[in-house]
């Protein structure tokens, strides 16, 4: 009865959640979900052009709306305005999602993920230390594993190997966030997501680039020949995962032994978790049931492997079921054929497979 009242004292105080890259797709899934769940959102976005900031426009136009919710449009490295918002607004809780993401894209320009995702991540830090917030989730990415090739990836296992910029950004944010943890009694907590797909998706995606290419007619870059696995996760089970771990602040190991440590714990209050659906499936498959569902047939452009991208990824999710009792669990079919009425319905094109122009 005792840990029932503390738990239920943590859920009530976790109403007002401070959401970075709330126009982002995760970022914007969670901020709706937090509202309907009668949650006061804080919502930041820079806005930037890493892809088409009209989607970004559009998702924010869905929670600019709702009387819960503010947005503020600002750099994470704007350490000065940082702070002051975080003094102005007095969170319970951080849920960090703004990031530079893509692995190729870190390679063509590496110096923006030093400065989001480092410096970014260490104003939030900062912030957070300094203002006594409750709790801070932030996204990792299964990017991390890198060359690690036992599979299922464990959040137990060593990722010391990181073989993209993107990736060891990643992997400092989870060593940054256990220094504070230790230092200052933090609670934080990592979330390596894997390949995330749904609706108002990311167009630097498999999933929406794919479409978008069948619709138009032009072909799909398909690597290393696509002998390649990922484990495609959709949105709403990651939504799901990340409000009930907001609400379960990481606390300290008691069987955490420093001799042989378990990298996903800590005897600070500190724990990693990977949301993932723990079922990879091949990327032939996943455009066989993409060109199903368009009623389209892909021109195929097979290429060989790219540096930074890994040949499969598979996510053991035991840990996260521990946590909170849940696990994704969407069939890959049924997420894309709800991607893909969004697709439709986005732009457009109606429920035939008439192809479209590349303005269209």
């Amino acid at each position: 009865m005792v840990k029932l009242k503390v738990y239920i004292g943590i859920f009530r105080i976790m109403q007002k959640i401070m959401v970075t890259g709330a126009a982002g797709f995760i970022g914007f899934h969670l901020s709706k979900r937090l509202l309907d769940e009668g949650k006061t959102v804080i919502g930041i976005d820079n806005l930037n052009a890493y892809y088409d900031v009209t989607l970004k426009d559009n998702r924010l136009k869905q929670l600019i709306s709702h009387p819960h919710f503010t947005f503020v449009k600002m750099d994470l490295e704007d350490k000065d305005r940082m702070n002051q918002l975080f003094s102005d607004v007095a969170p319970d809780a951080v849920v960090n999602l703004a990031a530079q993401a893509g692995v190729r894209y870190s390679i063509e320009n590496p110096h923006a993920y030093i400065s989001s995702n480092i410096n970014g991540f260490m104003n939030i830090l900062e912030s957070c230390r300094h203002h006594r917030v409750k709790h801070l989730v932030y996204a990792s990415s299964s990017s991390v594993y890198g060359s690690n090739e036992k599979l299922p990836f464990s959040v137990s296992d060593n990722v010391d190997h990181p073989i993209s910029l993107y990736a060891a950004t990643k992997k400092s944010n989870e060593l940054m966030a256990h220094t504070y943890a230790h230092l200052y009694g933090l609670p934080v907590t990592g979330l390596r997501f894997f390949t995330v797909y749904g609706p108002w998706g990311r167009p630097d995606m498999a999933m929406f680039k794919f479409t978008k290419a069948i619709y138009e007619g032009k072909p799909i870059d398909v690597y290393n020949n696509g002998d390649m696995k990922r484990d495609f996760t959709y949105v709403d089970d990651i939504i799901e995962s990340v409000t009930r771990l907001i609400e379960k602040p990481a606390t300290p190991d008691p069987a955490w032994q420093p001799q042989s440590p378990d990298p996903a714990t800590s005897n600070a209050p500190y724990r990693l978790y990977n949301i993932g659906n723990h079922s990879p499936v091949m990327l032939m498959d996943m455009i066989r049931i993409l060109e199903k569902e368009v009623g389209l047939t892909a021109t195929l452009n097979f290429l060989p492997m790219q540096a930074g991208d890994v040949y499969a990824t598979y996510a053991d999710v035991a840990a996260l079921e521990n946590a909170v009792g849940f696990k994704p669990s969407t069939p890959l079919d049924k997420g894309i054929s709800a991607f893909v009425r969004w697709y439709r319905d986005y732009h457009g094109l109606g429920n035939g497979p008439a192809r479209v122009s590349a303005g269209g």
